[in-house]
């Protein structure tokens, strides 16, 4: 699999009033210019009575495609300022609005790079930043005398418990990094003295906190 990469987990926004005027910062995830300009266009339709919907998205893990728009704010003082935070948190595959309602105080040049790079930090919080790793997915079974066991190890290693069945037996699904896999297989196999069973489903990219 390719190398690790920073993204969004999820759409969310978050706003402050500066000077009477509202700042909305909205982030998403996107894999595609398709989604992000989708992502754009609802907030432009949310907000249509919006002073400026200003915005910046980053595509490609290599960032390969990087767009910014002050949407009728003076030149550089608000798209560019979201793109510098997306760039110096390294995100990628996401886009970030920040809508602005006037509240009739003028701001000046550094007052609106500040507000939108706030706004930008913001939206980056509320959508919470992941890195998104090689991962796999376990189903595993054990006995119900092994259980407590198993779930205190989990405790301590690097896995996501997605679910857990009790049936004849408990089956569980974990999720996984690649690079911790085997420890924590290993771990689980002697805590249970080799009575888990597991079987590897699938593998894909997966979020992990930042």
């Amino acid at each position: 699999m390719s190398a690790p990469y920073k993204t969004l987990r999820q759409s969310a926004s978050d706003e402050f009033i500066i000077n009477k005027s509202r700042f909305i910062g909205y982030g998403s995830p996107a894999q595609t210019e398709e989604e992000a300009l989708a992502f754009l266009k609802g907030i432009r339709e949310k907000h249509k009575d919006a002073t400026h919907n200003c915005y910046a998205y980053v595509i490609g893990r290599n960032a390969g495609i990087m767009r910014y728009s002050d949407d009728g704010e003076p030149g550089g003082t608000a798209g560019l300022p979201i793109m510098e935070v997306l760039k110096a948190q390294g995100v990628v595959n996401c886009c970030v609005v920040v809508t602005r309602y006037f509240g009739g105080i003028l701001l000046g040049a550094g007052g609106l790079v500040r507000a939108y790079t706030q706004g930008c930090v913001a939206a980056l919080k509320a959508s919470g930043v992941v890195v998104m790793e090689p991962s796999q997915q376990y189903l595993c079974e054990v006995g119900y005398p092994l259980w407590d066991k198993v779930q205190y190890a989990l405790k301590s290693l690097p896995v996501q418990l997605i679910g857990s069945e009790f049936t004849t037996a408990v089956t569980f699904t974990l999720l996984v990094r690649e690079k911790d896999a085997q420890q924590v297989l290993d771990t689980l196999t002697r805590v249970t003295d080799g009575k888990v069973e597991t079987l590897l489903e699938e593998e894909s990219f997966a979020g992990w906190e930042a």
